[in-house]
């Protein structure tokens, strides 16, 4: 970065704006405007970026132009934010305005058909950078996809690799077991190493300091475990994955799907991640309460790995099941897709999104949040009043200092929240619209997904809601995935409150309570 920033900035306020000039020049100028304004802590440029983004957006720019633009309008937001966070409390608020707004641009910059378009370079920047914010706000679970995409484009892509080692440090912290939480620590010192190898891609001008950072994570590692011997120990591969080929089959999927209840499968397909290990951490109550928590957090992952292998038996149905012959039926010539299959699709969906409200109904009773028990709601649970409108965060929630309950907080915004809704990947869209119509009018499922746009079609059902199988299928799949991360974030923030709570207690007298395995060969 040139000396004379301070140059570069009062040219660029002085120049009159982006009117009368190129795109190319305007895109130009806006780029500079939010480095320079970056960089001298300028609050002044970054809203006079911003504006000429707002202006520039208005043209009919090229699809790569357009894309490039919702990266650049993020990569202002982050300078706000940095300069907002500056004070460390910051940090802590569960509410990240300027979060939001990267997580909005660079979500519409990668659905954008420019995206493909771009040169790889800002494909993996732009991947890197959605991760980052949802590392930011916590989700954690969540962010480790985004980092592998870039990787997928760039295998030495260092800013992905470094912050993906940051995610696995930070996720590794959050566990309540202490050897997964050491394989997270050795993959991550593996992945700043790489960041930090000769090979690695850092185009930054500072990347002096980026790289500096990465060697002090990877050394705060090398001091709290050693590397090396839990390398040795460690073993990834070769655990059975069950009897039949059937199940193996199964299982394989689930893996490759990172659908285990297990953090492990945050780390790759890996067999050692084929166990649906993930339970609630020790916790203590008074010694008159039953394990009730357990058994609701049982019931919850009975539920979620149902609805796992009712999708996986949908996605495997290759001809019609005996239980549809002779049902009925009459072709409404719109390509309806009717089977048992489709039906197991359904049911996976319902069951997986009802997990949402089911977790705020735990959430309730564990941090004592006082909310009666027919107003429990997983969009509302987190307002003072349940009142999301007026969005003040409830002080309860906040005092915890609780970053895995942060990040389903945000899981929760995302579900619900009309800008990220309209804003996330096409799988993602009408998540909650679809919940809906399955359980209080009509979806119904296309093998073919007639035009929206012939509006005066005569087969168009005027009731339903409509969706293509394939598309019904990735959306099931999607909102298992979200189950999944609530599930993790929920039993990794009871872990976290557990330990602020023990902080207190250190004078209590605290007896163990052992509780038995459900046998696998009880279940039937």
């Amino acid at each position: 970065m040139p000396q004379d920033i301070q140059l570069i900035f009062d040219k660029l306020m002085a120049s009159g704006g982006i009117h009368g000039r190129s795109d190319d020049v305007a895109m130009n100028r806006i780029g500079t405007l939010i480095d320079v304004a970056t960089d001298l802590g300028r609050e002044q440029g970054i809203a006079t970026a911003l504006a000429w983004s707002d202006e520039l957006a208005c043209r009919p720019l090229s699809d790569a132009d357009a894309t490039l633009l919702e990266y650049f309008r993020a990569n202002a937001w982050e300078a706000r934010k940095l300069q907002k966070h500056r004070d460390d409390t910051a940090l802590w608020n569960w509410e990240q305005p300027e979060a939001q707004q990267q997580v909005l641009h660079l979500r519409k910059a990668m659905r954008h058909p420019g995206y493909q378009k771009l040169d790889s370079v800002r494909q993996c920047q732009i991947q890197t950078n959605l991760g980052n914010q949802l590392s930011h706000i916590r989700r954690f679970v969540e962010s480790l996809p985004r980092w592998e995409g870039a990787l997928a484009i760039r295998p030495r892509f260092g800013m992905a690799l470094g912050n993906r080692g940051y995610g696995l440090k930070q996720y590794g912290h959050a566990l309540y077991d202490p050897g997964h939480a050491q394989v997270f620590f050795a993959t991550a010192h593996t992945q700043f190493s790489a960041a930090l190898a000769p090979g690695a891609e850092l185009e930054s001008y500072d990347q002096d300091q980026i790289k500096a950072r990465f060697a002090e994570l990877l050394s705060k590692i090398e001091e709290h475990i050693d590397v090396e011997a839990v390398r040795s120990s460690i073993k990834l591969e070769g655990y059975d994955l069950g009897e039949s080929s059937e199940e193996q089959a199964y299982r394989r999927w689930v893996l490759n799907e990172r659908l285990f209840l297990n953090p492990l499968n945050d780390l790759g397909p890996y067999t050692i991640a084929a166990r649906d290990i993930l339970s609630l951490p020790s916790y203590t109550t008074p010694i008159s309460e039953p394990p009730t928590l357990i058994g609701f957090f049982n019931q919850m992952k009975q539920e979620f790995v149902s609805a796992r292998w009712f999708l996986y038996e949908c996605i495997q149905s290759s001809e019609p099941h005996f239980s549809d012959r002779d049902v009925t039926l009459y072709n409404t010539l719109d390509y309806p897709s009717y089977a048992l299959a489709v039906e197991r699709a359904k049911a996976a969906y319902r069951i997986a999104y009802s997990l949402f409200d089911k977790i705020a109904f735990f959430l309730n009773d564990y941090a004592s949040l006082g909310v009666r028990l027919n107003q429990v709601y997983f969009r509302t649970i987190w307002y003072t009043g349940q009142d999301a409108k007026r969005g003040v965060i409830r002080d309860e929630l906040v005092k915890m200092q609780n970053w895995p309950l942060r990040g389903l907080f945000w899981l929760a915004k995302d579900l619900f929240d009309p800008d990220l809704r309209d804003s996330a990947e096409p799988e993602a869209q009408e998540l909650y619209v679809i919940r809906n119509c399955l359980e209080h009018s009509y979806l119904k499922v296309h093998e073919m997904l007639p035009s929206r746009a012939a509006t005066h079609d005569p087969f168009r059902d005027r009731l339903a809601h409509s969706v293509q199988r394939e598309a019904f299928i990735a959306k099931t799949l999607l909102v298992l995935r979200r189950a999944r991360a609530a599930l993790i974030y929920l039993s990794l923030g009871m872990h976290q409150g557990e330990k602020r709570r023990a902080a207190g207690k250190k004078d209590r007298l605290i007896a163990p309570m052992h509780l038995d395995h459900w046998e696998d060969d009880w279940k039937s």
